[in-house]
């Protein structure tokens, strides 16, 4: 089916490429539809509803930059989301995009959990992890002292 998105103009998605999300996202409950495609040679993907052009997130795996990120998922999630093995298992995190890219942050609290072979997904929130949602995409270098 041709569907119009935010970022790439009107594309074919095929009907295998929808991961379903049975309560939406929130904020977002109506849009229960969803297609995963890739920016180009960017790590980073569209999280595009199916329903709404205008509903897109930047998405990116956060274990490539938050090398000790852990998530785990509690029985009531695997089952919702019929999750059986590891390998099912895509996590991704909603990126705010701000210029200067540099203070882009990444919302680590409630990362979007998909499962590539039963095509479903949700966000996941982890109240109580320690994990918010404006962690800084690339930490700010640190300057020595004396240098300038």
């Amino acid at each position: 089916m041709i569907r119009s998105t935010k970022f790439h103009g009107e594309i074919e998605i095929a009907e295998e490429d929808i991961y379903r999300f049975e309560s939406g996202i929130p904020g977002f409950l109506e849009e229960t539809e969803f297609s995963l495609l890739p920016l180009v040679e960017t790590p980073f993907f569209v999280l595009q509803s199916i329903k709404t052009k205008e509903v897109a997130f930047i998405v990116t795996n956060p274990f490539n930059t938050f090398r000790d990120y852990e998530v785990k998922l509690p029985d009531e999630v695997l089952s919702t989301l019929e999750i059986e093995t590891e390998k099912e298992v895509i996590t991704l995190v909603i990126l705010t995009i701000h210029d200067p890219f540099n203070q882009t942050t990444a919302n680590l609290q409630a990362p979007i959990i998909l499962n590539t072979h039963k095509k479903t997904g949700k966000q996941f929130i982890m109240n109580g992890s320690g994990y918010m949602n404006k962690h800084l995409l690339i930490e700010p270098l640190e300057v020595e002292q004396g240098e300038y």
